[in-house]
C-alpha cells in the first residue's frame, strides 16, 4: 500500500496501518467520482495561479476522465492498493503523469478532499430525497382524488373513532411527503457550501481561486472560514440524516398502518403476493416481509444520525475520529433511500376491501356528529356531549352522509388536495 505521508525512515506497522484505514477505501466507493470532480476543478485553479502549467492541467483533466471512464466501466477498482480514494488519485495521477500528477496535492489537504466529496455526495442525495418524497406525494393524491367515496373507520389509540374514508387517509400521507420534500429542499440548500480550498482548516498561503471553484462545482456559496468547514464535518451530516428520518418516519407510520390493515383482524388491505413471503414452517402464511422492513428502516437513518452525533463530541478542528462518520452516513443514507424508493410502488398496489371497512363503521362511530350536530342546534357542548355518550341514541347513518357533512376545511368533505 502506498501511503502519501510515509516519512523515510519510519517503519509502518501493519496491523496498526489496517486498523487506521479501516473500511476507508470501500467507503470512498461511493464519493469517487465526486471526488475525481474536485480533483479537475482544483487542477484547474492551480493552473490559473501558475502552479501547474495549461498544458499540466490540461493532461491531469485527461488523466481524471479516463481514471472515472475506468471507474463507470469497472476496469479501475478501489481496493487493498489504496489507502483511500484520495491517495488512489494522486497514485493513478503521479504513475501517469510524472511531476505533474505529484502537484495535484498542493493548497489542499485529505481534510478538504473529504469533505468537498462528501458534500457534493449529499447534495445528490438530497436531491434523490426530494424527488422521492415527490413522487410519494403525488401517488398518494392520485388515490385521494379517486377515493373520496370509499369509508373506513377512522381510529384514535387503536380503537374505532369516526366515520373517515381511504381519500382522507391518502391525503394525510400527500401532504407528510410534501413537508417531507420541501425539508429535503431546505436542507440541501442549508448544506450547499464549498469547502473546497480551506485544507487542513487554517487556509494556505496561495491565493487559490476558491470563488471559481464554487463556481465550478455548482455550489450556491462559498463556506469561507477554514476552522468553520471542519467543525461542519459531521453537523452537516446530521442535517441530511435528519431531513432524510422525517421522510423514514412517515414510512415507519404508513407501514405501520398497512400492517395492521392486512391482518385478519383488519382485513381492509389486500396486497399482491410480490409483496409478501412464506414461512419456512407454515404453509399457510403470507407475511408482510416487505412492509415490515420497511417500517424497520427508519431504524437505521436514526442510529445512523446518533452514530455521528457521538463520533463529533470533539474540540474544534480536524480529527482522526471524524472518519467514523463515513460509515454511518452511507449506511444511513443508503438503507433510508432504497425503503423510500420502494413506497410508490406499494402505495399503488394497496387494495382496499371495502366490504370489511364499511362493516366495521359501527353505530358509535357516529357519536361525535351526533354531539355536533346538537352543540350546532343550541345545546351547550358539554351537555351535548353527555347526551350523544348515551347509546341508546346510537343509530346506524349512512356513512356517506357523515363525510359530506364534515365540511371544515381539510376534512373529508373538503379535502383542499389542490391547494396540497
Amino acid at each position: 500500500m502506498s501511503l502519501l505521508w510515509q516519512k523515510q525512515g519510519v517503519e509502518v506497522d501493519e496491523r496498526i496501518q489496517s486498523f487506521l484505514a479501516g473500511d476507508d477505501v470501500v467507503l470512498d466507493r461511493e464519493f469517487f467520482l465526486h471526488d475525481i470532480e474536485a480533483s479537475r476543478v482544483h487542477a484547474h485553479g492551480l493552473a490559473s495561479i501558475g502552479i501547474l502549467s495549461a498544458d499540466e492541467a490540461g493532461a491531469i483533466a485527461a488523466a481524471l476522465d479516463e481514471l472515472a471512464d475506468a471507474w463507470r466501466n469497472g476496469t479501475f477498482q478501489l481496493d487493498a492498493r489504496f489507502e483511500d480514494g484520495h491517495s488512489a488519485i494522486e497514485s493513478v495521477l503521479t504513475e501517469q503523469l510524472g511531476d505533474a500528477g505529484r502537484r495535484i496535492h498542493t493548497g489542499r489537504s485529505r481534510n478538504d478532499q473529504v469533505l468537498v466529496a462528501t458534500r457534493l455526495w449529499l447534495r445528490s442525495r438530497l436531491r434523490e430525497l426530494e424527488s422521492t418524497c415527490v413522487r410519494i406525494a403525488g401517488v398518494a393524491l392520485e388515490r385521494a382524488e379517486a377515493e373520496r367515496n370509499i369509508a373506513m373507520p377512522g381510529y384514535t389509540h387503536l380503537q374505532r373513532a369516526v366515520v373517515s374514508s381511504a381519500a382522507h387517509w391518502w391525503a394525510g400521507w400527500a401532504e407528510a411527503f410534501i413537508d417531507d420534500a420541501q425539508r429535503a429542499r431546505s436542507t440541501l440548500e442549508w448544506i450547499d457550501a464549498n469547502p473546497m480550498g480551506t485544507a487542513a482548516g487554517y487556509g494556505v498561503n496561495l491565493p487559490l481561486p476558491r470563488d471559481a471553484a464554487t463556481r465550478a462545482l455548482g455550489f450556491g456559496r462559498l463556506q469561507i472560514n477554514p476552522g468553520y468547514a471542519q467543525l461542519s464535518r459531521g453537523k452537516f451530516e446530521i442535517a441530511a440524516l435528519e431531513a432524510l428520518a422525517s421522510a423514514t418516519l412517515d414510512l415507519r407510520r404508513f407501514a405501520w398502518d398497512v400492517s395492521l390493515f392486512t391482518t385478519a383482524e383488519f382485513g381492509f388491505v389486500a396486497l399482491p403476493p410480490s409483496y409478501t413471503t412464506g414461512s419456512s414452517i407454515m404453509p399457510n402464511k403470507r407475511n408482510p416481509d416487505v412492509v415490515e422492513l420497511l417500517r424497520a428502516s427508519h431504524a437505521a437513518v436514526s442510529a445512523a444520525r446518533t452514530e455521528i452525533e457521538q463520533v463529533v463530541a470533539l474540540p474544534s478542528a480536524y480529527h482522526r475520529d471524524l472518519q467514523f462518520t463515513k460509515a454511518p452516513l452511507v449506511r444511513g443514507m443508503g438503507q433510508g433511500l432504497r425503503a423510500l424508493a420502494l413506497l410508490p410502488g406499494l402505495m399503488q398496489s394497496i387494495a382496499w376491501r371495502e366490504d370489511a371497512m364499511r362493516a366495521a363503521i359501527d353505530p358509535s362511530l357516529y357519536a361525535t356528529d351526533l354531539a355536533v350536530e346538537l352543540a350546532r342546534d343550541g345545546m351547550p357542548f358539554r351537555e351535548a356531549y353527555r347526551a350523544a355518550a348515551d347509546s341508546a341514541r346510537w343509530e346506524a347513518r349512512d356513512p356517506q352522509a357523515s363525510l359530506d357533512a364534515r365540511v371544515s376545511p381539510g376534512g373529508p368533505a373538503d379535502l383542499r388536495l389542490d391547494e396540497l
